[in-house]
This record gives structure tokens, C-alpha cells and sequence, in this order.
């Protein structure tokens, strides 16, 4: 039988994913040209919202049209591209990188950089050629985070950026000052992650009033379990950390004040039953990432450590799936493994209702009663925060859930 279909009606259309998780979404960079062949699942472009960077593969195999352009806002649903399907050319790729490389050779300058010796199969995208290029940078030499192993431009920017820090690394001239203005050292553009941040902390801030409760915690007791069964849960291939204490008792602090765990509505407030737990992750100087520890009521600490570490991995190797980071109902800061004692106010994750925060621990002199006598003693404290919004929580329900919290941490069980 004929095919009466047109080719038009045959294309098949690349979107950018429904769940966002309310931030907006910018097309980062085309992982393959307009007119390139692709095959069906491999990565075409990339998304980067202020949460993770999202790859968004081909529906099927054939020849790509590039609908949205890179830098531009990409809404949930907008349409990307489309592929036409027929048969993939494997020479494609490798072609491609041919032909980027001006012929003859004997007619390039000495002082025009030529192209790097690209490997075919790790894919390249056009950005991350020209950087490497353009930097005469090699790319076996470095290590991919992207799927499958494959460079992506983040990959080459790190890796120059730690080039430039490397002894006897030329730097920037210092500029001399003018009308008593600042030398300017350098000016760093701000990546679309930083930007997707600043918009997300600029709304939370805007949308809720903000109100932060400070209480001390005493270490002595999860130090002492952690000590005792680190070896064990290591022994299952689980690292046992101080975060995982932190997100049992949050837990358990959500009992004494349900609403802690909401969402605020104009017309309803909307209290969850499950606790989706978000965990702040810092990505050194791109940002922060909070990936989110599903229906953490239902795990023990076993549990909670597990998907932590798994969490934590993927975080920082740039493996997180948008999935990973939606759906969250309430979120930890562990401000204190940078060092610092107190941060407020921890801005609030929106449209969560509240933010904890966790500050170093420190040995302090404290008064602790003994036999009925007050005795001085240093003991590993803490400070606690809870960052609220005033329109969803008071001060009652504020201070119930930091002295659950603190009574669970302090009172934690010997086994």
C-alpha cells in the first residue's frame, strides 16, 4: 500500500519537558547541528534550569531541524525541533568533524589553531568544540560528565578554569584605576545557572515574609551512635553521615507541627503527608542543587543514608535526572560544613513552606546538671535555624518543631 503521508506529517517533535518544578528552563546548547543525523534516544540539546541541567534526547531516528535557538527561554511544552525520520548515516558525526577543519592543511597559518582530534562517539556539540579549539585544549584528556562519558561545555570550562590556576599561568594585566575607581581583576559572565538562582532567591523573597527561630543543639548523642555503627553501614557500602541524623529527626519534628510540611494557596493551605525532603548539595562556584530524598517518613536511617549518598553522587557528578530534584516539600541547609555558625535567613526553597538550617559544630562550655549538681563541660553544640513563611507558621508552631528536632538530636538513642 502507498504511504499517503506527507513528510511534514512523518516529523516527530522534540518539546522541552512538562515538569520544570515551576523554574524557568533556557536551551543551554545543541549537542547536534540542524541537518545532522541523529538516532533515537541520543542527547540533542541541553536545558539548564537553576536546579540541574536536563538532556533532551531524540524521539526517533533521522535528520534534525532546530526549531529554538540556544540562550532562549524555554517554557514547559515549547517546541525544541523536530527529527524527520530515515535512516542514520553513522559517518555523520564523524564527517562533521572533518569538514570543521580547514582544507588543505597546507594553507593554515602557523598562528591559526587547528582542531583537536575529536573522537566520534563522544558526540560533541558544536559549543564544545569551538572552546576546545579555540583554547587549544585536548579533549582525551578529559573526563566527560555527560551521558554516556560525553564532554560537555561545563566539562571544558572547569577544566580551563583550573588551568588558569595552575602555577606560572598567565593572568589577567591589572588595569589602572580611574578617578579613584576599583581595579577591575576580571568579568566573569554569569552562567545560566546563577542567573535561574538569582530569579529563584529574588521570588522566594518577594512572595514570602521571611522569619527565622534559632535554637542550640548538643552533638554528644548522634556522635556517639555514628561511632558505634559507621563501621557497619559501611560494611553495606553505605556512608553514615551527620546529614542523615539531621533528616530522621526532621522527620519526626514535622509530627509536632504538621505544617511545617505545607504549601501556601491564596484560598487553602496544603499539608502533605509525605515528607519529600530536599538536601542542599553546593556545586563549588557554580551553585547549589537540592535533590530530594522522596517519602524519607517511610525510611530508616539505614535508608536515608543510602539515598543520600546516592543523591550526593549524582549531584556532584552532574548525574541528577529532573525527577530528582521535583517534588520536594521541605528542605535541609547544612550551612555548617563551610564553617559558619548562624546563617540568616536561609532563604526558603519556594513554594515550600520552611527551610532548616544547620550551622558547625564547635565545642562550648555549657552548664549540664550531674547528681543534682551544675557542672561546667565542653560538649560538641550546634545552632539550628528555622527559616518559616509568617503566612503559613507562627511562633508557637515554629518553636514546637525546632524543640522536637533538638529533642530528638539530643536524646538520640545509645543502639
Amino acid at each position: 500500500m502507498t504511504n499517503l503521508a506527507s513528510p511534514s506529517e512523518q516529523n516527530m517533535d522534540i518539546i522541552v519537558p512538562l515538569e520544570q518544578e515551576g523554574t524557568k528552563a533556557v536551551v543551554r546548547s545543541w549537542l547536534k547541528q540542524a541537518g545532522e543525523t541523529v538516532a533515537q534516544d541520543e542527547p540533542v540539546v541541553e536545558l539548564e534550569t537553576d536546579k540541574v541541567v536536563v538532556e533532551v534526547c531524540a524521539p526517533c531516528d533521522g535528520v534534525l531541524e532546530v526549531v529554538m535557538a540556544e540562550n532562549h527561554d524555554a517554557e514547559p511544552g515549547a517546541l525544541l525541533g523536530r527529527v524527520s525520520p530515515g535512516d542514520v548515516d553513522n559517518t555523520d558525526t564523524q564527517s562533521a568533524t572533518q569538514t570543521a577543519t580547514p582544507e588543505p592543511a597546507a594553507e593554515i597559518r602557523p598562528e591559526t589553531p587547528t582542531e583537536p582530534q575529536f573522537n566520534a562517539e563522544r558526540r560533541l556539540s558544536p559549543s564544545v568544540r569551538k572552546l576546545l579549539t579555540e583554547h587549544k585544549l585536548d579533549p582525551g584528556g578529559l573526563v566527560g560528565s555527560g551521558r554516556g562519558g560525553r564532554l560537555t561545555r561545563n566539562d571544558v570550562v572547569v577544566a580551563l578554569a583550573r588551568q588558569a590556576e595552575a602555577p606560572g599561568h598567565a593572568k589577567t594585566p591589572e588595569q589602572p584605576a580611574v578617578s579613584g575607581a576599583p581595579r577591575v581583576a576580571e568579568r566573569r559572565p554569569h552562567s545560566g545557572m546563577r542567573r535561574r538562582i538569582a530569579e529563584h532567591m529574588l521570588h522566594s523573597v518577594t512572595t514570602a515574609p521571611h522569619v527565622t527561630a534559632v535554637f542550640e543543639a548538643d552533638f554528644s548523642a548522634i556522635i556517639a551512635h555514628r561511632k558505634k555503627y559507621k563501621a557497619a553501614f559501611a560494611e553495606q557500602g553505605v556512608n553514615l553521615t551527620f546529614t542523615a541524623y539531621f533528616v530522621a529527626a526532621a522527620v519526626e519534628a514535622m509530627r509536632a507541627a504538621p505544617e511545617v510540611n505545607s504549601r501556601w494557596y491564596d484560598d487553602y493551605l496544603e499539608v502533605f503527608q509525605d515528607v519529600n525532603m530536599g538536601v542542599g548539595a553546593a556545586l563549588a562556584d557554580k551553585g547549589l542543587i537540592v535533590p530530594v530524598i522522596r517519602q524519607a517518613q517511610e525510611l530508616s536511617l539505614l535508608g536515608i543514608a543510602s539515598r543520600l549518598q546516592g543523591m550526593t553522587e549524582a549531584a556532584r557528578t552532574g548525574k541528577l535526572k529532573p525527577n530528582d530534584v521535583q517534588g520536594g516539600t521541605f528542605t535541609i541547609s547544612n550551612h555548617g560544613v563551610s564553617g559558619s555558625l548562624v546563617a540568616s535567613p536561609i532563604i526558603i526553597n519556594q513554594p515550600q513552606s520552611a527551610i532548616l538550617g544547620i550551622g558547625a559544630m564547635e565545642k562550648r562550655v555549657v552548664v549540664t546538671e550531674v547528681d543534682g549538681v551544675d557542672t561546667f563541660q565542653a560538649r560538641p553544640h550546634a545552632y539550628v535555624s528555622l527559616t518559616i513563611d509568617h503566612r503559613v507558621l507562627d511562633g508557637s508552631q515554629t518553636n514546637a518543631w525546632l524543640s522536637r528536632f533538638v529533642e530528638v538530636i539530643n536524646d538520640w538513642p545509645k543502639s
